[in-house]
C-alpha cells in the first residue's frame, strides 16, 4: 500500500489521522477538543497573557491602565478566540507574519498575536485602546513562559475534568445505581477464588461496584480543585518584578491574580510549578479507572457465564464468522482504553514532578499528551456505559446455577450448628461436602440424624441457596445518592 491510497483524504478527516483518538473515536473524544487541542492552548495563554496585563494596569506603580471599555474588549480578544486567530499564532510561530520574523517559540508568537490584535483595537473605529505600540513591553512583563504555561495548562485541565471526565463517570455510577435498585434481590452465585460460595445478589455487586466508583470520583473532584498556579518569574523569585518595582508588593500580586482565575497558589517553586497537583489529579483518576476495569472485568466474566445477556443491535455483526455472536465488546473497549489512560496517566505522573535543577524542558512535550489521557480515560467510561446499557440479567440461569449448586449453604449450616453448642460443626460439614457433589437431600440426611431439637431442624431444612443472601437486597441502600 502506498501514499497513493489515501491521497484523496485531507489530514483533518478522521481516517487520515494517525492517533484513534482524533480517527475513530474522534466522536467520543470531540468533547474534550475544547480543552486538549492545540488551539485551545493558544486561547488559554492568550487568556493568562490579556488578565496579566489588566492586572498591572490596576497597579498605582506602572504606567499602565485601562478604562471599562479597554477592559472589555482586551477579554474579547480570547473570549471570541477564533480558528483564524489560532492560525495567525501558528504562523508566527513557525513562518513569521503581520511584520515579525518566525519566533519558533509557542508563548512568544501569543505575545506577537497580542501586539497586533492590540494595534486592531488602537486602528478601529470608536477605538477602545488611544495607543497599542505603548502596551507592548507590558505584555509578558517580567514572566518566563512557564508562568503562562502552568496557568493555561491548569486553565484547560480543570474545566477538563470538571465539565467532561466527571459527569461521563457520573453516568456511568448512574447506571450501576439502577442496575442495583432495579435486580436488589435478584440471588446469585458468588465466586471467591472463582469457586461456588455464598450466594449474593446481582444488585447487591453492582451495588459494591457503584459505591467505590463514587468514592474514587470524590477524590478527582477533590484533587481537581486543589489545582494550583504559580507565576514568580524564570527562577521563582520574581528578581525581574522587584528589579522593576520594589516597592510592589509582588508575592501578594501573584497570589491575588491566581486566585482570580479560580486556581489555589504555589508560592514555593522553581521556573517550573512543582506539578504535585496534577499527579494527586492523575493518580485519583486512575483509581477511578482501577474501580471500572475491576468492573469490565467482572462484567466480561458474567456474560461468558451467562448471567447477563445481551441486547441485540439490528444490523450489527458480532463475529465475523459466527453469525450467532453477541461479543461484550464494549466492556473490551473500556478495557483496553482505561489500560491505556492507566499508563499514560502513570507516565504522566512519574514525569511531570521531576526537572531538572531549577528547570529543564522536557516536561513541554510531556504535557501535551494529558488530552490524550483524559480521552482515553473518556472512551473507557462511554464504552462502559454502553456495556452496561445493554446487559440483561439472566435470572432463570442465575437460578439454575444456584439450584445446582447446595453446598453453599454447608457455611449457613455449621454457623447454626456452632450456635446450638455443636463443636464438631465445621468438620460435620466438610466431611459431607467437600469435594463432592452433595444434594439438599444429602444434607436433609444429615439434619435427620443430628442431635437438635425439632425447631431448629425444620430451620436447617428450610436453608436454600437462593434464599440465603443475608441482607444483601438490604446493603443496596447503602449508595449514597
Amino acid at each position: 500500500m502506498t501514499d497513493d491510497a489515501i491521497s484523496g483524504l485531507s489530514r483533518s478527516d478522521p481516517l487520515a489521522a494517525v492517533s484513534p483518538l482524533d480517527g475513530r473515536y474522534a466522536s467520543r473524544t470531540a468533547p474534550l477538543s475544547s480543552y486538549a487541542s492545540e488551539a485551545a492552548l493558544m486561547r488559554a495563554r492568550t487568556r493568562v497573557e490579556v488578565e496579566y496585563l489588566l492586572a498591572l494596569g490596576a497597579l498605582d506603580a506602572t504606567p499602565v491602565a485601562f478604562d471599562e471599555a479597554a477592559e472589555a474588549s482586551l477579554r474579547g480578544v480570547y473570549e471570541e478566540f477564533s480558528a483564524e486567530d489560532a492560525r495567525l499564532i501558528k504562523d508566527l510561530e513557525v513562518d513569521g507574519a503581520a511584520g515579525y520574523a518566525a519566533t519558533n517559540h509557542d508563548v512568544k508568537a501569543v505575545e506577537y498575536f497580542l501586539r497586533v490584535r492590540l494595534a486592531e483595537l488602537a486602528d478601529a473605529p470608536d477605538a477602545p485602546l488611544a495607543d497599542a505600540e505603548s502596551l507592548y513591553p507590558w505584555i509578558h512583563f517580567g514572566l518566563t513562559s512557564e508562568d503562562v504555561n502552568n496557568l493555561a495548562h491548569r486553565l484547560l485541565v480543570k474545566p477538563a475534568v470538571s465539565d467532561v471526565i466527571v459527569p461521563a463517570v457520573r453516568e456511568v455510577r448512574d447506571a450501576l445505581v439502577e442496575l442495583a435498585h432495579g435486580h436488589r434481590d435478584t440471588p446469585m452465585l458468588a465466586r471467591t477464588h472463582g469457586q461456588p460460595a455464598t450466594p449474593t445478589t446481582f444488585g447487591k455487586e453492582m451495588a459494591v461496584y457503584a459505591a467505590r466508583l463514587g468514592r474514587a470520583l470524590g477524590r478527582v473532584v477533590v484533587a481537581n480543585e486543589d489545582l494550583s498556579g504559580k507565576l514568580a518569574g524564570a527562577s521563582g523569585t520574581f528578581a525581574a518584578h522587584r528589579a522593576a518595582y520594589p516597592e510592589v508588593d509582588w508575592r501578594s500580586f501573584s497570589a491575588s491574580f491566581v486566585r482570580g482565575l479560580e486556581l489555589e497558589y504555589t508560592p514555593l517553586a522553581t521556573q517550573v510549578n512543582p506539578c504535585d497537583d496534577l499527579a494527586a489529579l492523575f493518580d485519583a483518576l486512575r483509581g477511578v479507572n482501577n474501580v471500572l476495569l475491576d468492573l469490565d472485568l467482572d462484567a466480561w466474566l458474567y456474560v461468558s457465564d451467562r448471567y447477563l445477556g445481551q441486547q441485540t443491535v439490528e444490523g450489527e455483526t458480532g463475529s465475523s464468522t459466527m453469525p450467532h455472536k453477541v461479543n461484550p465488546i464494549d466492556f473490551e473497549n473500556s478495557e483496553g482504553n482505561l489500560s491505556k489512560a492507566n499508563s499514560d496517566l502513570t507516565f504522566l505522573t512519574d514525569y511531570v514532578t521531576s526537572s531538572r535543577l531549577q528547570r529543564d524542558l522536557s516536561d513541554s512535550t510531556v504535557k501535551r499528551n494529558v488530552g490524550a489521557a483524559l480521552a482515553h480515560c473518556l472512551i473507557g467510561y462511554s464504552k462502559a456505559g454502553d456495556g452496561l446499557g445493554k446487559v440483561v440479567p439472566n435470572e432463570a440461569v442465575m437460578r439454575e446455577e444456584l439450584d445446582a449448586t447446595p453446598e453453599v449453604i454447608g457455611e449457613a449450616v455449621q454457623t447454626i450448628l456452632r450456635r446450638e453448642g455443636d463443636t464438631e460443626a465445621y468438620e460435620r460439614v466438610k466431611e459431607l461436602s467437600r469435594g463432592r457433589s452433595v444434594t439438599l437431600d444429602d444434607f436433609r440426611e444429615l439434619f435427620d440424624e443430628l442431635d437438635v431439637d425439632d425447631d431448629v431442624r425444620e430451620e436447617l431444612k428450610a436453608l436454600s441457596p437462593a434464599g440465603y443472601t443475608g441482607f444483601a437486597d438490604e446493603l443496596v441502600d447503602e449508595i449514597d445518592e
